[in-house]
């Protein structure tokens, strides 16, 4: 495979420190500030809550949620091995640990940068790292994202006909409208790539076709042993449900709330999380979990669940994040020296 020496490179931290996302940040602050300002909570309530959490079980919950990242490191190699053998080139055997680490990197990114451009950031470093084509790998991803919303889709009805004919089924609706609406641009782009490739090919300009053809075959060429990479991603989010849970039992409420609400609440947060407003959803996923826990908890409750599952969803992969993409920047300027 042709490695593109002339792309463009990716300077995260002038992303980081760029005016779009700073006025991201902004954004966030200034909502965070107005659903504080302007909403009753009882913060020496929530803040004994909180104080008085089960510690074994929130590191639990925090297990379960990087556990999910080496299984997304997972079923990510095997979707850029099946791009490899789509395209009759030896397959390359990608570790299940490195991949693992540009999947966090590129969530990283997408916590504090505006535009969700993690997903960008994880396929240049991987390009840069493995001599790959940057369209390619990123066409692998954009399938990931496609398999995420078909599972996020999926696992919402379910919810949903649980709740069906409750107060909670109302609200779901808009939901699902949403993740609806995302899975059928992302399945018609599939479709229109597959059924009119050699027309899209032909009546693009001559310089892009060749890194369109790249894209093509990352995007579909990924998509073998569909049975395995959704079996992959029911898990995944099995343990994205799973934090949640781990999260309410760690506070100890009085409540417990059905499986149904939890993984609607997870997937909600999900959803939230890719309006790429603000950096990594900051300002808009906290009040939308706050008041879909409202159907259970009081609300001081609720504003502590959120507040300890964002210390793990967010807060831990500013922290962490930062640590890795400090040692992966001067482990490769210690083996660029040598």
């Amino acid at each position: 495979m042709e490695y593109n020496h002339s792309q463009k490179s990716f300077d995260l931290v002038a992303k980081i420190l760029s005016w779009q996302t700073l006025m991201s940040f902004a954004i966030a602050i200034g909502l965070l500030t107005l659903v504080i300002t302007k909403v009753d909570i009882d913060w020496t309530n929530t803040k004994d809550t909180i104080f008085k959490s089960n510690i074994p079980v929130y590191l639990l919950a925090f297990i379960s949620y990087y556990f999910g990242f080496l299984l997304r490191g997972w079923r990510w190699s095997i979707m850029i091995k099946n791009s490899d053998i789509s395209q009759n080139l030896e397959p390359k055997d990608y570790s299940i640990f490195q991949c693992s680490l540009y999947v966090y990197l590129g969530w990283f990114a997408n916590t504090v940068t505006w535009f969700r451009l993690g997903d960008f950031y994880r396929a240049y470093i991987f390009s840069q790292d493995n001599k790959d084509s940057f369209p390619r790998v990123i066409g692998t991803i954009l399938s990931e994202r496609i398999l995420d919303i078909a599972t996020v889709l999926f696992v919402l009805v379910l919810a949903f006909l649980t709740f069906y004919g409750s107060i909670f089924s109302s609200g779901m609706v808009l939901f699902i409208g949403l993740a609806l609406v995302m899975f059928i641009i992302g399945l018609t782009g599939l479709f229109v790539m597959r059924r009119y490739s050699y027309y899209l090919i032909t009546h693009i300009p001559q310089k892009f076709r060749k890194s369109y053809q790249l894209f093509h075959d990352g995007v579909l060429g990924s998509l073998n042993r569909m049975y395995l990479l959704v079996c992959l991603s029911i898990i995944i989010w099995s343990t994205e449900a799973l934090r949640l849970f781990l999260v309410i039992q760690a506070l100890d409420l009085s409540t417990d709330p059905s499986l149904a609400l939890i993984l609607f609440v997870t997937l909600v947060n999900a959803i939230l999380t890719t309006v790429p407003i603000t950096p990594g959803g900051v300002g808009i996923v906290e009040p939308g979990i706050v008041g879909l826990l409202l159907l259970s908890f009081s609300r001081s409750q609720a504003v502590s669940v959120a507040i300890l599952d964002r210390s793990i969803s967010y807060l831990s992969i500013v922290i962490l994040g930062t640590l890795v993409f400090i040692a992966r920047y001067y482990l490769r300027q210690k083996n660029s020296a040598s």
